[in-house]
């Protein structure tokens, strides 16, 4: 039957954004796909049509599930918990593995700009999607009296630091690090109150 995939896809599309992760989409082939999921490429070719395609595909489930698991972190009913915990879901991300696989959009994002559009809007979406859930959770009135700087602007510099924070760990490879450096983030856009 035409369209009928010979193949589990939910498996392919795991293996194929490990490669991703690992190579970054240029250094990224059809054989290490083909090599990756087990599926032929003449298979991947007839289901996707192309490298971009698989990984417009691989991205947009990997940013759903990203964006989902860090909508529930933001998901408590202290605001500096929230946050803290939206860190702590970046930070395991991109620190997972040995070594550590780093933040695949990131990676994307320096990689790709700018003759690879698609790939630059993908990202784009998730950062405007991770904004738009940090926004939600900021712009309430009791988070909004412990803010220091207005909602959207700390929706972007939360933001901002997850990418900041992709790079640090490229470089120093010290979750604790980063941990701290989330911490004091926190810190800065949060009224202190004393205790």
């Amino acid at each position: 039957m035409a369209g009928v995939r010979q193949f589990d896809e939910d498996n392919a599309f795991e293996r194929a954004l490990d490669v991703f992760w690992a190579k970054g989409y240029r250094a990224t082939s059809m054989l290490d796909l083909a090599k990756s999921t087990g599926v032929q490429r003449g298979s991947l070719y007839n289901a996707y049509g192309d490298k971009e395609e698989i990984f417009v595909q691989v991205f947009e489930r990997y940013a759903d599930r990203f964006v989902a698991e860090t909508k529930m972190a933001l998901n408590k009913p202290e605001l500096r918990d929230a946050l803290v915990d939206f860190f702590t879901v970046a930070i395991r991300s991109i620190t997972r593995g040995s070594p550590a696989r780093g933040c695949l959009s990131t990676k994307i994002a320096v990689e790709t700009a700018p003759e690879f559009p698609r790939q630059q809007e993908l990202v784009k979406r998730m950062l405007d999607e991770l904004e738009d859930a940090l926004f939600k959770v900021l712009d309430t009135p009791g988070a909004r009296a412990q803010l220091v700087i207005p909602p959207r602007q700390a929706a972007r510099v939360i933001v901002t630091m997850t990418r900041g924070i992709a790079v640090m760990e490229r470089v120093y490879g010290d979750p604790k690090r980063l941990r701290q450096t989330a911490a004091a983030l926190i810190d800065t856009i949060l009224q202190q109150t004393h205790q």
